[in-house]
């Protein structure tokens, strides 16, 4: 209900706030405004705006490139694709904290030290952004997102340009997002199930400021490199304009730990072990097992496969674990029930443990990261893939003499 008196009184303020009140004069101040992550999916790496303050003309407001709706006509299929559009929006702070205050999030405020000729020119090129036709972008999760279009409309109004420090270390692009979502959370498991060789390359400076916090703490430390050479510090001064509230710690429980995906993928790893053991000792197969499997991994696998084909998003492309969750699984959950085909699902048992193997080797090779979680699910998927050619190979061959005069020809 909160988020909901929250939509409206944002819609309220994008109807009373034109554009064209927008105007400021020389002492106005300028500020990039950053807010730690919050819960949901889409505000776990936080966010950044621009805000503009200025006491002589009344004017207190935030440019805010994250809007985006969910109720877009087939939103989560261009969000799939890479086809999100979101768009700037202009609305009164006072409208603008409240949503953060709701979430328990922290948000900051540097104040920039730009000069008067420079906060015009960004408010002139931000309002110019603001035009119905110019405010919806295509937005790219790492290269053109809520944080790095405000630093790039900063950086394209100053006279000069702005000069950087190391206020972090290195890391790849896994590593930044595995920073914010957790190790062992399914969130992180689907993620380094979609990404692909990509993601593990060191990202630069430039491209690790698509993290708010990120680009917060390089503008610390950043200059201002005029045109004449003279030099002066981007961020003026810094405060804190929302302390989240006291959370209670939460411990994380024994039943919690079994819920991680690394702590599922063992029970089913162990659970494969126990019933192949059974299936040895009374020489079955249980093929309802193998079937979800196999169909788990499928679905999986399509999924990777039509992002690295069709997809926009960056780091889904050349992805190796298409190698263990392959697409043709979901065919073979139903095929192995089919008597007839077992001849030929025997061959694509064969070629499905080298390309299992082939994963192990490509993980040995750091030639991309994989889940933990993935390796139980894999060696899970050889023991059964292995079991099942073995049980295969000796219902083809069952009381039939293989001898060279099978092969004469007549």
């Amino acid at each position: 209900m909160k988020q909901f008196l929250l939509t409206v009184c944002i819609l309220l303020a994008f109807s009373k706030l034109d554009a064209q009140q927008v105007v400021i004069s020389d002492s106005a101040v300028v500020s990039l405004i950053t807010c730690s992550p919050g819960e949901e999916v889409y505000s776990k790496f936080g966010h950044t705006a621009i805000r503009v303050k200025d006491k002589t003309n009344n004017v207190d407001v935030v440019f805010n490139y994250g809007i985006f709706s969910f109720e877009t006509e087939h939103f989560y299929y261009k969000f799939i694709k890479g086809e999100t559009d979101y768009q700037l929006g202009i609305y009164e702070t006072n409208f603008f904290l409240p949503e953060y205050a709701e979430r328990n999030s922290m948000v900051w405020e540097q104040v920039l030290n730009l000069s008067s000729a420079e906060k015009k020119n960004l408010v002139a090129t931000l309002l110019e952004n603001y035009e119905p036709q110019n405010r919806v972008y295509r937005y790219n999760f790492i290269f053109d997102n809520c944080s790095t279009r405000p630093r790039d409309k900063i950086t394209g109004s100053v006279n000069g340009y702005i000069r950087y420090h190391q206020t972090s270390e290195p890391a790849t692009f896994r590593r930044w997002i595995g920073d914010y979502v957790g190790t062992d959370t399914w969130l992180k498991f689907g993620i380094d199930l979609l990404f692909g060789i990509d993601a593990d390359a060191v990202a630069s400076q430039k491209n690790s400021q698509f993290l708010p916090e990120v680009l917060m703490s390089d503008f610390q430390e950043a200059e201002i490199v005029s045109l004449d050479g003279k030099t002066r510090k981007l961020v003026e001064k810094s405060a804190t304009v929302l302390i989240d509230k006291k959370r209670v710690d939460s411990h994380s429980s024994f039943f919690d730990f079994l819920l991680k995906p690394f702590a599922v993928s063992l029970f089913l790893l162990a659970l494969g072990v126990l019933i192949t053991l059974l299936d040895i000792k009374y020489r079955k197969h249980n093929y309802v097992f193998d079937s979800l499997i196999l169909f788990g991994t499928g679905v999986a696998g399509v999924i990777a496969f039509y992002l690295m084909v069709f997809s926009s998003h960056p780091l889904v492309t050349a992805n190796l674990n298409i190698l263990w969750i392959n697409p043709l699984n979901i065919i073979v959950a139903f095929l192995i029930w089919v008597k007839a085909l077992r001849k030929i699902l025997f061959v694509f048992g064969i070629l499905n443990l080298g390309l299992l193997a082939a994963t192990l080797i490509t993980f040995s090779l750091s030639i991309q990261n994989f889940n933990l979680a993935a390796f139980p699910i894999i060696v899970l998927l050889m023991l059964r893939t292995a079991h099942w050619v073995d049980i295969v190979k000796k219902k083809i061959f069952k009381n039939k003499e293989v001898s060279i005069e099978n092969f004469k020809l007549s």
